[in-house]
């Protein structure tokens, strides 16, 4: 069965609107030649005169009319779907929104993004869970909307990212603790007690890293799963957390930071979520969201 050919729509709505094959003509930039055609093949098609001589003018016959509202009502549609998507009415939106981020990630950024989202969008809830690894599957499958990380060789190739900001790796000590007065030398920072942070089991990147090209090693009393974690052990004990600047501010606050006594190279956090979002108004609006409050913060 032979498809109908859509384009037609637009002419008989034309014809039907303006009662007139010049005017029709004159409405979609076309010659009354064209217009006569076009009109030709519109009465093949739907099996009706559509317009009628009536004196000088034409009039619609009874089938036209009873199409008029319904083909307008097809061309007015067809419109806003091909027409590219408007901003959103954020005060209207009702949305959730799930980020994939680090623990550290969200007790540093989540309550300025949460404010500034209540501001501008109050229907929008976000749904932060944690990253325990770096598995792209939960972009790909909708199941996740943006998460922040590094980009590394083994990330998705088809994903988007944008940098969000740099970050170094530095030593937090509780106030009072030994290493806070005075500078911490390699000798200092490795006669203290640590604790490090590790996924799936691995040791902590760079730190360890760093150290074994060094031919050294740490002494560990702990090991847990997130840098908040370690910055709240330090807190409250002696050991020694060596954590992200940057993604611990907040959550360091009132404790002693000190540069690591060997080099760790800098890394970059970035914002990533999956291409079909890309042109989403209200997932775009929340990455701007993002990218302003690390900037800010």
């Amino acid at each position: 069965m032979a498809h109908a050919d859509l384009n037609l729509l637009v002419t008989l709505d034309a014809v039907l609107a303006e009662g007139s094959v010049t005017g029709a003509a004159r409405r979609l930039g076309l010659s009354p030649s064209a217009m006569s055609r076009s009109l030709a093949r519109l009465r093949r098609t739907t099996g009706d005169p559509l317009l009628v001589r009536a004196g000088r003018g034409l009039v619609p016959t009874p089938h036209a009319i009873e199409l008029r509202e319904r083909v307008a009502q097809l061309v007015q549609d067809a419109d806003a779907v091909l027409r590219p998507a408007r901003a959103p009415d954020l005060s209207a939106l009702d949305r959730t929104f799930t980020l994939r981020t680090s623990e550290g990630f969200v007790e540093n950024f989540g309550p300025e993004l949460i404010a500034r989202v209540a501001a501008e969008a109050p229907g929008v809830r976000l749904r932060f869970v944690q990253k325990p690894d770096k598995d792209a599957a939960p972009l790909r499958e909708g199941g996740v909307d943006l998460e922040t990380g590094v980009v590394e060789p083994t990330t998705g190739p088809e994903l988007r990212a944008q940098a969000l900001f740099r970050d170094r790796m530095v030593g937090v000590v509780r106030a009072g603790h030994p290493l806070a007065r005075g500078r911490v030398t390699r000798a200092r920072y490795l006669r203290a007690r640590h604790v490090s942070v590790a996924r799936d089991g691995m040791a902590q990147w760079p730190i360890e890293d760093a150290l074994e090209t060094l031919g050294l090693a740490r002494g560990v009393s702990a090991v847990v799963a997130g840098f908040a974690t370690a910055v709240g052990l330090a807190r409250g004990s002696d050991l020694v957390a060596s954590v992200p600047e940057r993604h611990t501010a907040n959550v360091r606050e009132g404790m002693h930071a000190f540069d690591l006594p060997f080099a760790t190279p800098g890394f970059t956090v970035s914002l990533l979520w999956h291409p079909r979002l890309d042109a989403d108004p209200a997932h775009r609006w929340l990455r701007g969201l993002v990218r302003a409050v690390c900037a800010a913060g």
